[in-house]
């Protein structure tokens, strides 16, 4: 009931006249619960609208915690997530007073959860986990923290998460009210994480983690429309590495595999936020460089080749050094090229690179001199008298 009915209902003479009957029975306090499971309706789905509209994990997280304190400010808010796509190791944040704070806690799964979680899907003290689940010392990992209370999200996928949420600041033991909020809370941050691994999987490589083709093509597509909006050139990347079937031929496609997810977190540390480093197929990479011009990207090129060159990757035996070859195009709004032309320009150059000794970025260009290189290293290489720039193997290339 909305406050302008509920005083239309008070007003009317006939309740008026009966006032004191309806008092005795009890009926301004079935009101009174009715429009308190009403604010409580409205807190849940504001709640819910605020979570649904984040985009990444770490924003879902965030939500959560400032949902839940704005409700009964907690000491701290621990949450323990299980490794998404791409990850070996859970992730871990603390919270207080809605900033992240370093809380530790030596914990390697959340499996050993699942199922009890399964069956018990609602929050649950500390205590009374500790007294119900079988694998005690799983519990006995939170002892440090303590928390109060130790909240499932559970999803289709199985236990997603768990959250310590410590004793209130202010006010006695969190209510029966309190728990049932946290309960559809986690409902609905369940589902926002599944949503978000679901759109993961559609643009994400599963090997690598890097966005795949087809968001690649689709982020191209939009760039080219951009710059001839905004007047602004952008460059794309070509990287492939050098000699890569001979770590799967002399090491195993384990071996390769490792070689291609550390490049991919190189890629993934070495660019911005609004680049695009995908996975192209196999073992050539790309990544799109929006407003950019040639100089600048030719710098980035330089600076992904050379750390790369000098990944330490762990294995045994110990792999050789992991070297690329880049190429490198820039286009702007004068450019009327489509998408395959763009991306033939940088495997063009990326070809030169491969042809003058691998290790080394190329940019494309239109000229005489890009032309000769072409057709230099074409002849070369039918006669089998191709040579490096410097006339020997570039260094770290000896596989």
């Amino acid at each position: 009931m909305n406050a302008d009915t509920e005083d239309d209902f008070l007003s009317n003479p006939k309740v008026l006249e009966q006032y004191g009957l309806l008092r005795e029975i009890g009926i301004f306090r079935y009101i009174d619960s009715l429009n308190n499971e009403i604010r409580g309706y409205k807190n849940i789905l504001n709640s819910a609208s605020d979570i649904f509209n984040r985009t990444t994990i770490d924003d879902i997280m965030d939500a959560t915690v400032w949902q839940i304190s704005d409700h009964f400010l907690p000491s701290f808010i621990f949450f323990i997530l299980k490794p998404l796509q791409n990850k070996e190791t859970i992730t871990t944040k603390g919270y207080k007073n809605y900033k992240m704070i370093d809380l530790s806690l030596d914990i390697e799964s959340i499996a050993p959860f699942e199922t009890f979680f399964q069956e018990y899907k609602k929050p649950i003290s500390y205590d009374l986990l500790l007294e119900r689940m079988e694998d005690k010392a799983a519990v006995r990992v939170m002892d440090d923290l303590h928390p109060e209370l130790v909240v499932p999200i559970i999803g289709p996928s199985g236990l997603y998460s768990l959250i310590l949420i410590g004793s209130k600041i202010l006010g006695d033991k969190y209510n029966t009210q309190e728990l049932n909020y946290l309960t559809q809370l986690m409902s609905f941050v369940a589902q926002a994480i599944q949503n978000h691994l679901h759109y993961e999987y559609s643009v994400r490589d599963v090997k690598t983690g890097l966005f795949n083709h087809g968001f690649f093509m689709s982020r191209l597509n939009e760039e080219l429309a951009r710059i001839k909006r905004f007047k602004k050139p952008a460059s794309l990347m070509v990287l492939d590495v050098d000699k890569f079937k001979n770590f799967n031929d002399n090491y195993g496609h384990l071996a390769g595999d490792k070689v291609l997810e550390a490049i991919a977190l190189t890629l993934k540390t070495c660019v911005r936020t609004e680049d695009i480093p995908s996975r192209f197929g196999g073992e050539e990479f790309t990544v799109l460089l929006p407003d950019t011009d040639k100089d600048t990207a030719w710098l980035v090129a330089e600076r992904l080749r050379t750390q790369i060159a000098e990944m330490t990757i762990s294995w045994s035996p110990p792999l050789p050094t992991v070297t690329v070859s880049i190429g490198v195009v820039t286009f702007n709004e004068n450019d009327r090229s489509f998408p395959d032309e763009i991306i033939k320009r940088a495997d063009e150059a990326l070809y030169l690179s491969k042809e003058r000794g691998r290790n080394r970025c190329t940019v494309w260009g239109t000229g005489l001199l890009f032309r000769l290189e072409q057709t230099k290293g074409r002849q070369e290489k039918s006669t089998g008298a191709l040579q490096t720039a410097s006339g020997d193997e570039p260094k770290g290339a000896a596989l």
